[in-house]
């Protein structure tokens, strides 16, 4: 996609005009022209002379933004310092330096025109009385106003010449015509003054005829509205122009053992560079040495600042607040998070949300609308036999008091204060599209591991058997399990840890295949393993064996231990729920959104964790492919979110209506979704959905506004309304404001609090298709909405306990497997078996110590015995 600066747009009306003409430009694939930011985003192969051709052949100027050298193109900070460049308010400036020239003027006029022809305020002795003197006076006067203000009728009369008439169109016309008229009474009045008739009989023509006030007033007004418009536009882009500038500028890297302050564009990925308190981390890096605390608001929105250590990740803009550190540079230039996310902001704003398309089917064809009205206002007021000035006067009033300027910012303004509000609390939406869609989501179908849950097992439980501590049995556990590479091993590890526990030295360390661990703690052989292996060599009481099936109801695995012959306890692990699932759940529950929760796991930790989170639906067993049908399925019922964070979740993310990628997972997720969640919190989503609606919601009020706006003003300056009568100086004051009006409103966003679900109401959608019609997830036996009795299903609708796929000429079989002993093996398994050729879905369930695999033709046995080995795991048979 490239940028484009474009010169010479005044209102929506020229938006339209300019991607017309572009988008027939051979190769330009599509166009979007942001009124706005005065920019437009063409995606294609046309090159940029042909695109800038376009434009200047419809009457306006264009550049690239992104410019390039000769040789070897730019860096990230020129890209970052012209993009920043192109979002400076230039225009405001000369609109408010045009304003100050125009009022001093037109008060002048206006001395004249109200304070002496009025009020007898005093005039040079020469001009009282002298009506023709007067006349000339106020037209030079007003002269003065128009050349100030010259922008208007040169763009406005360009556009007419090239067929395309824009806003500016309708003021030239109106400003134009007044003077027109005016000088035409004047000529008369210098005629009369010919045939002998007294400089008295000419006050009623000088009086009730003359409009240069009005040619001069308009294009004042017009300004004054131009340039609130002008200021307020430019609030909009505060928070991408907030971000570019804290973009850091300068890095002190480590060369020849000596610290060497550089430019950012001469940090290289692999550099070590340090960072003191108070300055800014220059690039994405790790850290090698110290620690500190981060302020990372520029990037999440969440102020508190988060500890760092050795091995930790550090980012781009964010701010060192205590220690010193050394960090070796991972991601630089264009690469690095902050400059992706300004990438996204920047992108998004140069897109077009699908409602803006009512503003520009209208704004194409407003203004020769206006005009053909005016013309038919003046030729009904002759025919009713209102006079020339009378009907004139409607006319003009009607071409001032139009605004297409009103519909064509109604969209982009509140667009952008929504990116920009969605970027200040870790929410990017990488398009218009999104940041509108998200909002009209039902259902939401959310990835078990790393988005409902933290992603990484943790110790829940720990359960001494009589006559051992909880300390004395975790302090077991951590000397055997360090020596593993289990990632339940590092659970075990991570609490000790944390505990304070240190780790006796153990020796003649085995892992044993399939069943657990072995080692010499102290001259004492400790055991680990599964329930079935510690069994097999001590007697577990029946109070510690139910407690280890209570734990594995709960989706979580039990690690027994036994040394020297004796049951030392159980420890659980789990890869418990985030501590916001819950919460952001029942807001999404309370907007009217169905929550459905996807899982590779089985069917009992599946529906553990769905209970706790308290999803409305649980879909267990899940493949990559499946969690895409699945999308597809829910589909049929309504707009669909998929929120995820790993690889995984790619084809998921890209099939639903709006992906959403959790900020800490895969750059292919990310890479996959619509919507970036940087602070990686469940309850983000919620926000984006929150934030999504008002933004609609607020671009509904501005284009209902612009569109009431013009349906009742235009008939009562055409004169329908009896007793009411517009003049063209009231009718310029009134579309002045109509502009600023839209925009101000847009600006209330920036006062809306994301994460407040105080307002939240559902949506009204249609109603859904029957969910059995459509094979989608039915939960048949829900009971008030409690999860926890929703069954469990796969991706066809059939419940897990019959095939995971359905219908074809699909081949089930299940095979008995030893050693799997969590989730993690399961997923081994389950992979392992899916690499073989035919086989189209694989399940496997540690605790039935079986895998399930469904195929489209016979698998060999040796087949199947060499995948599940060469995972790691033990072959016993394939079941009858």
């Amino acid at each position: 996609m490239e940028k484009f600066n474009v010169t010479g747009m005044s209102c929506a009306s020229c938006q339209a005009h300019v991607e017309k003409a572009v988008s027939k430009v051979p190769g330009v694939k599509s166009v979007n022209v942001s009124l706005l930011t005065n920019s437009m985003a063409v995606d294609g192969t046309a090159s940029a002379a042909d695109i800038i051709k376009a434009v200047e052949d419809a009457g306006y100027g264009a550049s690239k933004q992104d410019f390039e050298k000769q040789q070897g193109g730019v860096s990230a900070s020129q890209k970052l310092a012209a993009e920043e460049e192109s979002l400076k308010d230039t225009t405001t400036p000369k609109l408010l330096k045009r304003l100050i020239w125009s009022v001093i003027v037109l008060l002048v006029l206006m001395y004249i025109t109200m304070g002496h022809n009025m009020w007898g305020w005093p005039v040079p002795a020469f001009l009282n009385h002298n009506h023709i003197g007067l006349a000339i006076t106020q037209m030079l006067l007003a002269l003065v106003v128009m050349m100030i203000n010259r922008a208007f009728f040169i763009s406005g009369f360009k556009s007419l010449a090239h067929g395309a008439p824009n806003m500016d169109a309708l003021v030239a016309l109106g400003s134009s015509v007044s003077f027109g008229w005016s000088l035409y009474i004047l000529y008369r009045m210098t005629y009369l003054l010919t045939t002998g008739i007294s400089n008295m009989d000419l006050m009623p023509l000088y009086h009730n005829n003359l409009y240069f006030e009005s040619a001069a007033m308009i294009p004042a007004l017009i300004t004054i509205g131009k340039t609130l418009e002008s200021y307020s536009k430019g609030r909009t882009t505060d928070a991408l122009k907030n971000l570019m500038k804290m973009a850091p500028k300068t890095a002190v890297i480590e060369r020849d053992g000596q610290q060497v302050e550089v430019g950012i564009d001469e940090v290289k990925s692999g550099d070590i560079f340090v960072v003191k308190p108070g300055e800014s981390i220059p690039v994405d890096g790790v850290i090698v040495e110290g620690s500190t605390a981060v302020d990372e608001s520029a990037l999440t929105g969440e102020s508190i600042p988060v500890d760092k250590n050795v091995d930790d990740t550090v980012s781009a803009a964010t701010i060192n607040q205590s220690g010193f550190i050394r960090a070796r540079a991972t991601r630089v230039g264009e690469d690095t998070t902050f400059s992706q996310i300004i990438q996204m902001v920047s992108d998004a704003a140069a897109t077009k949300a699908p409602i803006a398309r009512i503003a520009d089917r209208v704004s194409g064809v407003f203004v020769p609308t206006v005009m053909g009205i005016a013309l038919f206002v003046f030729i009904v007021w002759l025919i009713l036999g209102g006079g020339a000035m009378t009907s004139l006067e409607h006319a003009i009033t009607v071409l001032v008091i139009s605004c297409p300027c009103a519909l064509g910012l109604a969209t982009p303004v509140a667009i952008m204060v929504g990116n920009g509000m969605g970027a200040k609390n870790g929410v990017l939406f990488k398009t218009s599209e999104a940041l509108e869609n998200a909002g009209k989501v039902q259902i939401i179908a959310l990835d078990k591991t790393g988005t409902i849950t933290e992603g990484r097992p943790q110790v829940t439980d720990i359960i001494p058997a009589e006559g051992v501590s909880a300390q004395e049995l975790l302090a077991k556990a951590f000397s055997l399990e360090k020596m593993s590479e289990h990632p339940l091993a590092k659970a075990v590890v991570d609490k000790a840890e944390a505990d304070g526990i240190e780790a006796a030295c153990a020796s003649d360390f085995e892992a044993l295949a399939g069943h657990g661990l072995k080692g010499i703690i102290e001259e004492k052989t400790v055991y680990g393993g599964s329930s079935a292996f510690i069994s097999s060599l001590v007697n577990v009481p029946k109070d510690i064996q139910e407690k280890s099936d209570e734990l594995a109801e709960q989706g979580k695995t039990p690690l027994f231990f036994e040394e020297d012959g004796k049951l030392a306890g159980i420890i659980a692990v789990a890869d418990v729920i985030k501590s916001d699932s819950r919460q952001a759940v029942k807001e999404l529950q309370h907007m009217g959104i169905e929550v459905v929760m996807l899982t590779g796991d089985n069917e009992r930790t599946a529906k553990a964790i769905g209970g706790q989170a308290g999803v409305d639906r649980v879909i267990a067993g899940v493949l990559p492919d499946g969690k895409e049908k699945v999308i597809r399925g829910l589909q049929k019922r309504g707009r669909v979110a998929m929120v995820g964070d790993g690889i995984n979740d790619a084809p998921a993310l890209t099939r639903a209506d709006t992906g959403i990628a959790i900020g800490a997972g895969t750059d292919v997720a990310i890479d996959s979704a619509d919507i970036v969640l940087m602070n990686s919190k469940l309850t983000d989503v919620s926000a984006a959905i929150r934030l999504s609606r008002a933004t609609l919601r607020n671009i509904y009020e501005n284009l209902f506004w612009a569109f009431a706006y013009n349906a009742l003003l235009i008939p009562m300056a055409a004169g329908l309304y009896p007793g009411i009568h517009l003049n063209p100086m009231w009718g310029a004051a009134a579309m002045s404001l109509s502009s600023f009006t839209v925009c101000m409103n847009a600006l209330r966003l920036n006062l809306f609090k994301v994460h407040s679900a105080k307002h939240d109401k559902p949506l009204r959608h249609p109603a859904l298709p029957d969910t059995a019609a459509s094979k989608v997830i039915v939960a048949e036996n829900a009971v008030n909405g409690n999860p926890a009795a929703c069954p469990v299903e796969n991706i066809s609708g059939e419940s897990s306990s019959e095939a995971n796929v359905s219908g074809g000429n699909t081949m089930k079989e299940t095979i008995e497997v030893k050693g799997m002993m969590c989730n993690m093996c399961e997923k081994h398994v389950s992979n392992g078996l899916k690499g073989i050729d035919g086989v189209t879905n694989a399940a496997a369930d540690h605790e039935k110590g079986e895998a399930v695999i469904e195929s489209t033709k016979p698998i060999a046995e040796a087949d199947i015995k060499k995948a599940i080995e060469d995972a790691g795991y033990e072959f016993v048979s394939v079941k009858a």
